[in-house]
Formats: C-alpha cells, structure tokens, sequence
C-alpha cells in the first residue's frame, strides 16, 4: 500500500476500534455504529485525497497528532448521534472532547517544533476543530434550543457565502481576537455539555459565546466588504482572489484553509 494512503486507512482501523470500545463499555447503538463509521469513512477518503493532492508522502508528525484528534471527535459523533434514542454518556463524551481540545495545542506547537506546518496541516486541523463543535451543537440543541446550532453553522455559512459572493474571497490580516473568541467555542460548548451549570446560566453563557462570534465575523466581513469595494479608502485595497491570509490565533479554526505553508493553529476566514 502506498505510504500516502497509510495514514487515512489507520486511522479508519483506530475508529473502528473506538467505537467498538464504546459499544462495550457504554453501549453503542446502530445509528451511533453508522455515524462512526460514516464519519470514520468520509475521513479517510477525504483526508486521502488531500495528501494525493499536495504531493505529500505521508502524514507528518503534527497529523498525526491531529489524526488522533479527529477519531476522538468521531467517538463523540457517534455517542450524539446514538444519544437521540438513548440516554447519553455525558462524562464519557466530556472526556473526548476536553482531550480533543486540548490536542489542538500539541499539534500546532509539534508542526512548528518539527518545521511541518504545511497547507494541508492547517486544512485537516481546521476541520477537525469545525466539525467537533458542529456536533457539540447538534448534541445541546434538543435541551438549550435550536438557535445553538449557529454557532456551529456560523464558520459553513460564512464558506458558503465566499461562494455566492465574490468580495467575501478576499484576504484578511491577522487578528488576536479571533484566537480568543475561536478558543472560547470550544470551552463554552464543553462547559455546557458537562451541565455542571444552572440551566439559565449555561443558556446565558451560550448566548454570550455566540455574541462573541457574530462580534467576530462581523467586523471580518465588514473589513472585506470595505476593502473590495474601498468604501473606505476610496477604492478597491486587494483584489478579490480567494487567496487567504493567516491570523496567528491559535486558537479553534474556523474558515477556509490558506493556500500558503502556515502553521496548523493559524486560523483564516476564507
């Protein structure tokens, strides 16, 4: 097997094992097996596809560190989705997702430690990080509401928009902030499925995070709109390439990937 495919299919083999684990410990039921391995599939071929496309021969040491980020979010994938027809192992998915969390940390400082930051490094780790916090929300909207699925929709839709208009392609400069409101996603979801909050409060400080983050995309989409159109600066500033430009965050990433070599914890917007 070519060592390019090595990476995606072990750890394809590892979720499997979790969620085997799962199932004989906590119990996993058929629609959690389905929404494991699904995810564990999508996985491995997308991730597959990726170092086909960059050249790469293999998975480097910061992937494989995000490797085992990502089949730990599947472990709390396939608990939520096993969780609407039975009670959840709420301690259990904590823990997955505080260790998740935490490994954002050691593959950014392993791929600058190692000089391995790469685009796709950056790509794999800013999905894992999207996607975790999307399931958080599916998981808390039955019992805080369905207005929490925004904050996980929230970086999609910012995507998608890219799409359709075009002076949302442009590039935006680094920004502090958005380390600061990325990381506190992460805390504040974990938080609120640990429950060890009053329910009103859980509620505000969900509220808070959210505000947080329009705060956030906001100002980056009123920066991109007045610099494509120079509103103002009295004319157009960049052209709307789609070529991104890293933030030194460090923190949950939430955009499109750079189409530059950065470091895995930089985060972009589009």
């Amino acid at each position: 097997m070519p060592t390019v495919r090595t990476g995606p299919v072990v750890g394809l083999l590892v979720q499997t094992v979790l969620l085997a684990v799962l199932a004989g410990t906590v119990g996993l039921g058929l629609v959690g097996w389905l929404a494991g391995l699904g995810y564990g599939m999508v996985l491995c071929a997308l991730l597959g596809r990726g170092l086909h496309r960059s050249g790469a021969g293999g998975l480097g040491p910061a992937d494989r560190v995000t490797l085992g980020r990502a089949v730990l979010a599947g472990g709390v994938t396939a608990l939520v989705a096993d969780s609407f027809g039975r009670p959840a192992p709420v301690a259990l998915m904590v823990v997955l997702t505080a260790v998740a969390l935490a490994l954002d940390a050691v593959d950014g400082f392993t791929a600058r430690r190692t000089g391995t930051t790469s685009e796709l490094g950056a790509r794999f780790d800013m999905e894992i990080d999207s996607f975790l916090v999307l399931v958080l929300c599916v998981h808390l909207a039955p019992s805080v509401g369905g207005w929490v699925l925004v904050i996980g929709g929230m970086r999609y839709a910012f995507v998608a928009a890219s799409w359709v208009l075009p002076w949302m392609r442009g590039s935006l400069p680094p920004r502090y902030w958005r380390k600061v409101v990325a990381a506190t996603q992460g805390v504040v979801l974990t938080v609120a499925l640990a429950g060890v909050l009053p329910g009103p409060l859980t509620v505000v400080m969900l509220v808070l995070s959210l505000g947080l983050l329009v705060e956030s995309f906001g100002r980056d989409v009123r920066w991109l709109w007045t610099t494509a159109t120079g509103v103002e600066t009295g004319g157009p500033v960049a052209a709307s390439t789609g070529g991104p430009v890293a933030a030194s965050t460090g923190g949950l990433p939430w955009h499109e990937p750079p189409r530059i070599p950065v470091a895995r914890d930089e985060i972009v917007r589009v």
